[in-house]
């Protein structure tokens, strides 16, 4: 079994990634970023110019995934699958070619990546492969209508997978947050404040009331579960969905 701390951490750019990125920096980890917008990540490089390589680049398109894959290292330790979700929107607003584009933004490139890096993991004896997927996995969310179906396949394909790779020093996790600060939450802000007609406000103290913890989540906090679960220390947690939604999927 070989282990390194270099990881690829996806949809770095903002929002949970970034947050997941700066923990896994402080921790003195080497990381290989990737986001479309990388202006906030060129402040962390300056921070951590040893620890840090940016790959500009966008997700969805199946010829970057594989020249992002042909660039990660043999040793790489894990990787950190997140991305932006497709607008909110109910199912009835939603249009085909909404479908179609958030099959290929929620599930088709993870598929692509998670294969094309596999074959390194097995040679190596280990690797952590963590899905950042939304709490809408376990529980449909009001207005998600494309993230409450499309990353259901998630969890089918990530258990399917702790099947078919036993003994391999490899585990295959999913991460469900729930409503944090980030731009995600404030396109719900937006959608309900424009369904009720209230301010944003408004909207952000209604679903914050839906919360049992009584607050929106802080992305600092789940930062440190992601990195943990990218750990070396997390061998005997596999095929996981952890929900972090203050209760909402109770």
């Amino acid at each position: 079994m070989s282990v390194t701390k270099k990881i690829l951490v996806t949809g770095a750019g903002s929002g949970l990634g970034y947050a997941v990125a700066q923990n896994l920096l402080k921790s003195e980890y080497s990381l290989f970023v990737v986001a479309r917008n990388t202006d906030s990540l060129e402040k962390l490089k300056k921070a951590y110019p040893k620890q840090l390589e940016i790959i500009p680049g966008d997700l969805r398109e199946p010829a970057f995934i594989k020249e992002l894959a042909a660039k990660m290292p043999r040793d790489l330790g894990g990787a950190f699958i997140n991305a932006g979700g497709p607008p909110a929107a109910t199912l009835e607003e939603t249009s085909m070619e909404q479908w179609d584009e958030a099959y290929r933004q929620l599930i088709r490139w993870k598929v692509q990546l998670s294969q094309l890096l596999l074959p390194g993991f097995k040679r190596n004896k280990y690797g952590r492969l963590l899905y950042s997927e939304s709490t809408s996995i376990t529980r449909p969310v009001d207005n998600l209508g494309l993230s409450n179906s499309l990353r259901m396949a998630i969890i089918g394909y990530v258990k399917t997978l702790v099947l078919e790779n036993p003994n391999s020093g490899i585990t295959f996790n999913i991460i469900a947050p729930g409503y944090h600060e980030t731009k995600a939450v404030e396109r719900l802000y937006r959608k309900l404040s424009d369904q009720q007609n209230i301010s944003l406000e408004q909207a952000q103290k209604l679903l914050t009331a839906k919360i049992p913890t009584g607050s929106i989540g802080n992305a600092n906090d789940y930062a440190s579960l992601a990195a943990w679960i990218l750990s070396e220390q997390a061998a005997f947690l596999n095929g996981q969905v952890i929900n972090l939604d203050g209760g909402t999927s109770v």
